[in-house]
């Protein structure tokens, strides 16, 4: 019932004089079920793609190792690329053809012709509502469209395994509900077991599992639900005018350290509602606001690392 095995898997890229080699993946180790859509989530840079390209087999780990339906990515490269299907983060289709022309071409890659081809061309627009956009050049579609016609011919020869990097890229929110809802018909429906990159939070929650990545680890690993148990109690987060100084009094009131992210400190303690009044009393000069709420995926993120991977992403918009 393993679709993914990683085991201790290390990447480095070659860098400049002045710079020295970089180590982008830092000792890996997963395990992903057959029939489940599983996540990695992190900020650029958290070594996504490269893991996305190395179980792409689009090259080789520097060290570890990585298994695919059973068969070794370096040792068995061309048996894995004719049982997955890839969708990448910039779009790879011809823009000068039609819908089904690209599927066509697609299909030519994997040896398909004549009546089989053309059945399976006709199963997957139908599956994705494109069936009457068939002969509609690509340039003209909108980018939700396009995302579509990147699954089409992603799952044309019938992958066991669909890997998107980064697929929401673009996309506004209906056309990204549209996208969601069409990979969880996949796994529902036809048993697909789907790898996604991303560095959406909303995105991760609909996943069935998470690993979250961060400087290329895997920080902590689970389904949503018992990623966010793990915080232990609710999320309080205080903007104070000097927070090196509300530290240093919250500590010695309360006998516990604050994170300090962003600028904002940030707690978490159980019933956080009836903490918040202590807090104010404790230190009404140094309160300028406070928010509460339940712990998020983007709080297990702090949690594990310190900083923020939603203000991250937010920098780089």
């Amino acid at each position: 019932m393993t679709a993914v095995q990683i085991t201790a898997l290390r990447h480095t890229y070659p860098g400049k004089k002045k710079t020295g080699a970089v180590e982008v993946l830092r000792g890996i180790d997963l395990t992903v079920k057959k029939g489940k859509i599983f996540g990695f989530l992190g900020p650029n840079g958290s070594g996504k793609t490269t893991l996305f390209k190395i179980l792409s087999t689009l090259f080789p780990p520097s060290s570890g190792r990585a298994e695919i339906l059973g068969m070794d990515i370096v040792k068995n490269p061309n048996e894995i690329r004719r049982r997955i299907g890839i969708v990448f983060q910039n779009p790879s289709l011809d823009g000068k053809l039609t819908i089904e022309e690209n599927l066509v071409h697609q299909a030519h890659l994997y040896g398909l012709s004549g009546v089989p081809m053309q059945e399976r061309i006709d199963f997957r627009l139908k599956q994705f509502s494109l069936s009457d956009r068939r002969n509609q050049f690509v340039e003209t579609l909108s980018g939700g469209l396009k995302r579509r016609v990147e699954l089409a011919k992603g799952l044309l020869h019938n992958p066991e395994l669909l890997i998107l990097d980064e697929p929401s890229t673009g996309l506004d929110p209906a056309a990204r509900r549209s996208l969601w809802s069409a990979l969880t018909a996949l796994r529902s429906n036809d048993g697909v077991t789907i790898l996604v990159t991303t560095h959406l939070i909303t995105e991760a929650e609909q996943c069935d599992r998470l690993a979250i990545l961060d400087r290329g680890q895997v920080v902590c690993e689970g389904s949503p639900e018992e990623l966010k148990s793990e915080i232990g109690g609710d999320v309080i987060t205080i903007s104070t005018p000097s927070p090196a100084e509300f530290a240093e009094k919250y500590s010695q009131k309360f006998h516990e350290k604050p994170m300090l992210v962003n600028g904002k400190i940030r707690v978490e303690k159980a019933n956080g509602h009836r903490f918040i009044p202590e807090i104010v009393e404790a230190l009404p000069a140094l309160v300028q606001g406070v928010s509460y709420g339940k712990p998020t995926l983007d709080d297990v993120f702090v949690h594990k690392t310190g900083h923020s991977l939603a203000a991250e992403a937010e920098e780089k918009a």
